[in-house]
C-alpha cells in the first residue's frame, strides 16, 4: 500500500455512523489517535499501530474505511475539534462518559471551551460533594450536622436507608435547583461569577 496525500479523503466507521473528512483536517491535532491516520507513514504501518489500540476493530481496504467501536455521538464533537478547533460537550451525554472518549481518542480536558466546562466538569463536583459527605459520616458527624452546615436543615429520611439513598436527592438538587437550599444558592451564584470570570476561564485551562 502506499502514502496518503493531504487532499484524500478519510472515511471513519465510528459505533456504525460513517464520517468523512481530509487527512489534512486530522493533521491539525498532533499526537492524537486520529492524527496517526494522517502520518506521513505508509497504511501498512499505520495499520501494525491501529492494532495495538482497544477499540479499532479492522480496516476495509475496499471501501478504504476505518472501523472503531465507540461513541459515535460523542466522535461527532471530536471530529467538529479537528475541524474547527473548539471542543463542545454534549449536553446529553454524562461528563465520565466524555471524559473516557476523550482519552480514547487522545485528547486533552483541558481542551474543552470555557462555555462548556462547568457541565463538563459537574460530575466532579457532585464525587468532590460525595466525599465531604462520607468523610463527615465516616468521622461520626450526624445527619443533621452535614445538612445544617450546607444550609439544608430539612433532610428527614429513613434511618436504615443506604448513604447514597439518604443524599442522592440532596445532592441532584445541590446542582440542579439553585432554590432548594442555601448552599444550593451558593454555588448557583458561585457558578455565574467563576463562568463569567477571565480569571477563573484562565486558571481553568493551566
Amino acid at each position: 500500500m502506499g502514502k496518503f496525500d493531504d487532499n484524500e479523503r478519510i472515511i471513519l466507521n465510528v459505533g456504525g455512523t460513517r464520517h468523512e473528512t481530509y487527512k489534512s483536517t486530522l493533521k491539525t491535532l498532533p499526537g492524537t489517535r486520529l492524527a496517526l491516520l494522517a502520518s506521513d507513514s505508509d497504511i501498512d504501518s499505520v495499520l501494525d499501530q491501529l492494532q495495538q489500540v482497544p477499540g479499532f476493530i479492522e480496516y476495509n481496504a475496499r471501501t478504504k474505511q476505518y472501523f472503531f467501536d465507540r461513541h459515535p455521538g460523542v466522535f461527532a464533537y471530536v471530529l467538529n475539534y479537528y475541524r474547527t478547533g473548539k471542543l463542545h460537550c454534549p449536553a446529553d451525554v454524562c461528563g465520565p462518559l466524555f471524559e473516557e472518549e476523550l482519552s480514547f481518542w487522545g485528547i486533552d480536558e483541558t481542551d474543552v471551551e470555557p462555555c462548556c466546562w462547568m457541565t463538563y466538569r459537574q460530575h466532579r463536583d457532585a464525587e468532590e460533594a460525595l466525599d465531604v459527605f462520607e468523610l463527615n459520616v465516616d468521622n461520626g458527624d450526624e445527619d443533621d450536622d452535614v445538612g445544617g452546615g450546607l444550609g439544608i436543615e430539612d433532610v428527614h429520611v429513613d434511618g436504615n436507608a443506604g448513604r447514597w439513598r439518604k443524599w442522592q436527592p440532596v445532592i441532584w438538587n445541590l446542582f440542579e435547583d439553585p432554590y432548594s437550599s442555601r448552599a444550593a444558592r451558593v454555588r448557583a451564584h458561585a457558578k455565574l461569577h467563576m463562568h463569567n470570570s477571565p480569571v477563573f476561564i484562565t486558571k481553568a485551562f493551566k
